[in-house]
């Protein structure tokens, strides 16, 4: 959940007893912390809310962004009955009884509005989603669903029609520590070193509920051992495992996602799995860690084993799918298979030969016969002239035809190595040299390769 701004006062007085997130929950638009993008000043949620017409919609974000809150400053917004179902807990029963709370509240003599939220609705199936549609059309009800999972995948194409889709961040850093600044307001906690901020920060990891709960266990630790001060060194003894094991933006961080990507190259499946459970033990972000798995197949694979790839984007896609802790099954199969394929940093390499080639070279003018030739005028002007179709020469190859600008010597950026795939490619271009060879100098036999 977002918590309400530090500068803006509470309309009302919640009771001490209540739940820290609920003690600060925000009860205006203008006290929600972070979500600007959508909730600034002109930014499309904000002129909804200003609009005076609710409209549905599905709000997509991480946990502890302010989802729910949001829906519900909505309702308050327009003085509409709030009717929340927890996909997760409820079904059927409960649509039908929203439908009926909604024909009530629109019938009434008050005539209200009515706002039914559905937290988690990608864990509603297809019939239960397709329960809200005849209602969301008719009017009935505005449709709020909240869902950590991609809309596009996880949401009926009808339903998603219908709503609009505002994507929610997780908290800044700032955001995280003005909830902490409010939390103190509230003299919900004693006063806290600010190394000890920034731990916990770095432990929320942009979930303001995450933050708020943290937070509440501490307090009632410190008022048992009577503590004026929670320091650094007391918030690592009290909540232990809990807390990270490196820092996000640390040194620690990077060493291991080094460790992690250097295992993989070294082709130690184990290794590479020991650094990708400890990474995602220590909270790192498991859609960062199908990034980098990307990368280490695009830089150390390559096209020894061109399937590194596609398992790699494959494993991403599933974990969106999925989340966690399924989808993390997908990673740590990708970093397996990633360990034990054959290497080869060729393109890697190639591409940044070709890289800096460019940089320090001159702009060389594309030669005529590469050239296009749209209009007459251009053919006129020989462009295009003497170009060698290659699927009409023989084996689709234009033998002794030269693609690079004219006077530029043969780079060599590409040099495939003897493992996987790149054995065949090696081979291949090895073919194909001989044929440029034989086709430049005809009556000069082409070099024994040793092929």
């Amino acid at each position: 959940m977002a918590a309400r701004s530090a500068s803006a006062p509470s309309s009302a007085h919640p009771s001490s007893h209540q739940p820290l997130a609920e003690r600060l929950r925000p009860r205006t638009l203008g006290e929600v912390i972070g979500q600007q993008h959508v909730l600034g000043p002109g930014m499309p949620l904000r002129l909804a809310f200003e609009s005076g017409r609710p409209h549905s919609c599905i709000l997509w974000g991480p946990p502890g962004v302010g989802k729910t809150t949001i829906a519900r400053l909505m309702a308050d917004a327009f003085d509409a009955q709030f009717i929340s179902i927890s996909a997760v807990l409820g079904g059927v029963k409960d649509i039908r009884e929203a439908v009926e709370q909604a024909q009530a509240a629109r019938d009434g003599l008050m005539q209200q509005r009515t706002i039914v939220f559905v937290d988690e609705v990608h864990r509603f199936n297809k019939s239960q989603q397709d329960a809200f549609l005849p209602h969301v059309e008719s009017g009935l009800f505005t449709f709020i669903g909240a869902t950590t999972e991609n809309p596009s995948f996880e949401v009926n194409s009808a339903l998603l029609s219908r709503a609009a889709v505002y994507v929610l961040q997780p908290l800044f850093e700032e955001d995280l520590k003005r909830i902490v600044g409010l939390a103190q307001a509230e003299q919900a906690l004693p006063a806290i070193e600010s190394v000890a901020i920034d731990r916990l920060v770095a432990y929320a990891d942009g979930d303001a509920r995450r933050l708020l709960n943290t937070l509440e266990t501490l307090a009632m630790a410190a008022a048992q051992e009577k503590l004026t001060e929670i320091t650094d060194a007391w918030l690592l003894k009290v909540l232990g495992e809990r807390m990270r094991r490196y820092d996000k933006g640390g040194e620690q961080f990077y060493d291991t996602i080094s460790a992690l990507h250097k295992s993989v190259r070294g082709s130690d499946p184990d290794a590479a799995l020991y650094w990708l459970v400890r990474m995602l033990d220590g909270g790192a972000d498991p859609r960062y860690m199908a990034r980098r798995l990307v990368r280490m197949a695009a830089e150390d694979i390559g096209l020894a084993d061109p399937r590194a790839l596609r398992l790699a984007l494959d494993a991403s896609e599933v974990y969106e799918r999925l989340g966690s802790p399924e989808g993390e099954l997908a990673l740590a199969e990708c970093v397996v298979y990633l360990a034990v394929a054959p290497k080869s940093n060729a393109v890697y390499k190639a591409y940044n030969a070709a890289r800096a080639w460019v940089k320090q070279d001159g702009t060389r003018p594309v030669p005529m016969h590469l050239r296009n030739a749209p209009t007459q005028l251009m053919k006129e002007l020989d462009y295009g002239k003497g170009y060698r179709y290659a699927h009409d020469e023989e084996g689709g190859f234009a033998a002794g035809e030269n693609y690079l600008p004219e006077g530029m010597a043969e780079p060599g950026f590409y040099q495939p190595v003897e493992r996987g795939l790149e054995i065949k490619i090696a081979q291949k271009m090895r073919d194909l040299r001989e044929r440029n060879v034989a086709a430049a100098h005809p009556d000069v036999q082409a070099p024994d390769t040793g092929v």
